[in-house]
């Protein structure tokens, strides 16, 4: 199948794109660096999802992995205004099978920057609205929204002892996810799955269900 994936270049995107490569699939990325990836069925545009105009023309796509997206940077422009127009310049198509945002738990729960937050709430809403509008090809929309998953965006509080303790209070495994856990995610709702549709599942390692009661001993 053809494969678009948008933030390939490193992180979760180049996890999924690797997977999928593996699997015998084309795969086109888009990111605004350099390629991160060499392989015989990758393709790579190097543009910015917010410049519509220099998008690359792609036909018959078969799945579309909105992955790019940024933390406290233009995040509504980024992460939610670009993914619309590459869903609906790519995704909303006959030739469609699956489309899968990467969301965020802290759409769930609004525990982030305020932007950020509003821009993942409304990657959830989309994908309610997409999964409607592509059922007429038989096609699923749903979005994946990781709690911490250990990217280089996240170096910052990872490397941090004192920080990385209190995280882990919060989350009941103790850990959080690799690029690898999230990778299979992807590809079982995408390829797998065929039924479940305009739905926004949470993987946190529990940590959205956390709750700190205080009671007397």
């Amino acid at each position: 199948m053809k494969i678009l994936i948008t933030g390939t270049t490193q992180g979760i995107g180049k996890g999924i794109a690797e997977l999928f490569l593996a699997n015998g699939h084309e795969v086109i990325g888009i990111d605004r660096r350099g390629a991160g990836i060499v392989h015989e069925n990758y393709t790579h545009y190097e543009c910015d999802v917010r410049d519509y105009d220099a998008l690359p023309q792609v036909e018959n796509v078969n799945i579309l992995i909105n992955n790019a997206g940024t933390q406290n940077e233009d995040d509504i422009d980024i992460n939610l205004k670009a993914l619309i127009r590459i869903t609906e310049k790519y995704g909303v198509q006959a030739e469609i099978r699956s489309i899968l945002n990467i969301g965020s738990a802290s759409g769930h729960t609004g525990a982030e920057f305020p932007e950020y937050c509003a821009s993942k709430g409304g990657v959830m809403a989309y994908t309610k609205n997409v999964a409607m509008r592509v059922a007429q090809f038989g096609a699923t929309c749903n979005s994946l929204d990781p709690g911490g998953v250990l990217t280089p965006l996240n170096d910052c509080v990872v490397n941090d002892p004192e920080l990385w303790a209190e995280i882990m209070e919060e989350t009941p495994l103790k850990r959080w996810a690799t690029v690898e856990e999230i990778a299979q995610w992807a590809y079982f709702l995408t390829v797998t799955n065929t039924f479940c549709t305009g739905q926004n599942i949470l993987v946190d390692g529990g940590e959205s269900i956390n709750y700190n009661f205080v009671w007397k001993d």
